[in-house]
């Protein structure tokens, strides 16, 4: 026994030392399949002696069994963002706020790159790790302990690094999804036919977010410390206390924390602005997103002088690069036609790199678009050079025309007579009565085209009434409103590419959630006729998926063909899909129809309005537009859509599989349950939910989501950067305003 106790001992600090090599020096001494050998011996012997397993042992990474929830965490100390810039003129202006505060005193500045990550608190108490956290809203997160565990270049027990390490240690980083590991997992989902993560941050932000450790343990994120929280040394000898923020982040690095090598030191600002310099051009070298430099005063005694305000340190602020442009030349423009018949021009140009990939399209969005840059008097045309952009580091874009290189024979961009994909007949849509649209007065203004449901125009372009429909950072200029809004869509029903891009939104993660259904596989079934409409997907069997072909290419080393098709595995998954998905109930059913103008949201206010689709079949447009927030629009297009001859052959084929078209529970008035009866309006970002999980959980908790605060409202909660519209009619009405924590106690009573 005690030799293999000893063992087991001296494997465990062999293999934490072969990951502080691997993770934080970058200097493997092994091969992995050495590495794999320690680790099977150790996993042998603890099989043998369970009673040595410890919580930090290295086996104890692999996670264990899905758990139901995530707990919320009040971090000791709050996780506030940093201040961003966009200049280095803004730069100097926060060193001379710095100067102005510290007095005659020297100062000195870190710089490193700023991750593209998820921010998370770990914490160490007497060497051990016994808490991961998420940032949520900075003082509260959720708890990711278990799915912390699983990533490999997190230590559970901190090394000695010459010096015992404190008695408390909140280590603050980025959790990131490495390059290589994100297109290798992409490639294996798009291969099995599953949907592909669109970018590396939201997939480790939706991965950490998975119940099921063992899912985050095959995905291979990783993290990088860049900051800490609360430190308390205690009675462990640490000596001498640091006294500046390097000297403690490396002793993060000694401890085995994973640290950024590329930080630097500078004496001053303009020290600081050349290292930033530097790296506009090194910034995808790195083997993780990065979108800016973060520069922080190196003084902790500074930095505690300087403090903070509510939202941000005022030591440190992070430079945002400005996205990338390349110059090309637009060689054609093509149509792609979406689930609702909508035409969508896309603009091919000659491959250039951007932001570290190679890009060759990018969607013109619609018509109305092109007119845009008309209106700047680019005259986007065929054969034009162009800059390309990626918006967010992400999406490639066209943002100007380089007029002074256009050549003979361009071509003036035509919209297409007929549909591209069926040859039907197109038509134009009237502007929607409830939608403005508008645009920067500022022809070279970052922001580029806006269209929402709105009450008022905003009156600058940064003041933004939706962040995630605009496209750059706005200047201070007004806007104008735009009288046409149009778009020519296909308005054939059976076209084959409505119906792929239909059946897509169908199995969607909000919709049917349907596991196996991406695009490769759904565009095969309608390619081969095996699925023209919803219902045909609840009578596939076998032997319609397996062997199917999903993809060929020639391989470049044997220039033999490579066909791949779907397995026996991915068909057994994406039939079980189908076969939960007849339980998901009718709003999510509505809201895989494609009804048009009916999302989520709207879905949920039909279905619990009606009970079931045979009443709402039946209900006429002077009944639909009774339902609360139905305005005459959608309830015309419900009716239009239910009236249609091939609707209720689907809804009856639907039926017939089993599909459930009821409500899952009538919450409404019904006893016990915490919200029952009461109307609840969410603003601002929420740290534990996303707005369609958070209109979800009132729903479930027998309450009513609503939009817009007004006397019927019970309470407002009120998350990061919360709407002032919002926030100012509820103590307008008098309206209760709670925080996320508060809101969440409400949920489980």
């Amino acid at each position: 026994m005690a030799s293999d106790a000893d063992r087991i001992q001296r494997l465990r600090d062999e293999i934490r030392r072969h990951d502080r090599l691997y993770y934080v020096q970058a200097a493997p001494e092994i091969s992995d399949r050495e590495y794999d050998k320690l680790m099977a011996e150790l996993g042998e012997l603890e099989a043998r002696h369970p009673e040595l397993v410890t919580a930090d042992s290295p086996t104890q990474r692999v996670g264990g069994e899905p758990i139901e929830g995530f707990a919320k965490i009040a971090h000791p100390t709050p996780m506030l963002s940093i201040n961003n810039t966009y200049t280095l003129d803004e730069l100097r202006e926060f060193d001379a706020r710095v100067a102005k505060a510290l007095g005659e005193a020297e100062r000195k500045y870190t710089v490193e790159p700023k991750i593209d990550g998820v921010a998370v608190s770990l914490r160490y108490e007497g060497g051990s790790l016994v808490l991961a956290a998420t940032r949520g809203d900075g003082r509260t997160g959720d708890d990711i302990t278990a799915n912390a565990r699983t990533i490999r270049s997190i230590p559970l027990r901190l090394a000695g690094g010459g010096a015992a390490p404190p008695e408390v240690l909140e280590v603050r980083g980025e959790v990131y999804w490495p390059r290589d590991e994100f297109a290798r997992f992409n490639a294996a989902r798009a291969e099995a036919g599953q949907e592909t993560f669109a970018n590396p941050r939201n997939g480790a932000a939706g991965t950490l977010k998975q119940l099921d450790p063992k899912a985050v343990a095959e995905r291979g994120l990783a993290f990088i410390a860049h900051g800490f929280g609360q430190v308390r040394f205690g009675g462990t000898g640490f000596k001498p206390v640091p006294t500046l923020g390097s000297e403690l982040m490396e002793a993060l690095r000694r401890w085995g924390v994973p640290t950024s090598p590329h930080v630097r030191t500078c004496k001053t600002i303009d020290e600081a602005c050349a290292v930033i310099d530097e790296w506009a051009s090194r910034r995808y070298e790195l083997a993780y997103e990065m979108d800016g430099m973060v520069v922080k005063v190196d003084s902790l005694a500074q930095r505690a002088e300087l403090g903070a305000t509510s939202k941000y340190p005022r030591w440190c602020i992070a430079y945002k690069y400005e996205a990338e442009r390349a110059e090309t030349v637009l060689r054609e423009v093509s149509f792609q036609v979406g689930r609702l018949g909508t035409i969508t021009p896309v603009a091919h140009f000659d491959p250039v790199q951007l932001a570290g990939t190679t890009v060759s399209n990018a969607s013109l969005h619609n018509f109305d678009n092109i007119e845009h840059l008309q209106r700047r008097n680019l005259d986007l045309r065929i054969g034009d050079s162009i800059l390309v952009e990626k918006a967010g580091e992400i999406i490639p874009q066209v943002v100007d025309v380089i007029l002074p290189k256009r050549a003979k024979g361009t071509r003036h961009i035509a919209p297409p007579r007929s549909c591209p994909k069926c040859e039907s007949e197109l038509a134009w849509d009237s502007p929607r009565p409830d939608m403005r649209a508008f645009r920067c007065v500022n022809p070279d203004c970052e922001l580029r085209y806006e269209r929402r449901q709105l009450v008022e125009l905003p009156k600058t372009c940064r003041t933004r009434p939706s962040k995630k429909n605009l496209q750059g950072r706005g200047c201070d200029d007004p806007v104008e409103e735009v009288d046409r809004l149009v778009e020519l869509r296909c308005i054939n029903p059976e076209c084959p590419a409505q119906i792929k891009e239909r059946l897509r939104f169908f199995a969607g993660r909000d919709q049917m959630d349907i596991e196996g259904l991406g695009p490769a596989v759904s565009d095969k079934l309608v390619d081969a006729d095996t699925v023209e409409h919803f219902a045909d997907l609840y009578a596939l069997k076998e032997g319609d998926l397996i062997g199917m072909e999903l993809s060929r290419h020639i391989d470049k080393k044997t220039g033999k063909t490579v066909i791949q098709r779907l397995q026996r595995k991915s068909t057994d998954n994406l039939l079980a899909g189908v076969a939960d998905s007849k339980g998901r109930g009718l709003a999510r059913l509505l809201a895989g129809l494609g009804i048009r103008h009916v999302g989520g949201r709207a879905a949920e206010l039909l279905a619990g309005h009606f009970g079931d689709i045979d009443s709402l079949a039946a209900a006429d447009e002077e009944g639909l537009a009774e339902v609360e927030e139905i305005g005459p629009e959608i309830a015309a297009s419900v009716r239009q859509f239910f009236a249609g001859s091939k609707t209720r052959e689907i809804i009856d084929r639907l039926k017939a599989a089993g599909v459930k078209m009821t409500v899952l529970a009538r919450r409404d008035g019904r006893p016990g349950l915490p919200l029952t009866g009461k109307t609840v309006v969410v603003t601002g970002t929420l740290g534990g939910y996303t707005r369609a999980e958070a209109q979800q959980a009132i729903t479930a908790a027998g309450g009513r989501p609503a939009s817009s605060v007004s006397d019927a409202t019970a309470f407002v909660v009120a998350g990061e950067n919360p709407g002032a519209k919002k926030i100012n009619d509820a103590r307008k009405h008098g309206v209760e305003i709670i925080d996320e924590t508060e809101f969440l106690e409400r949920l489980r009573r």
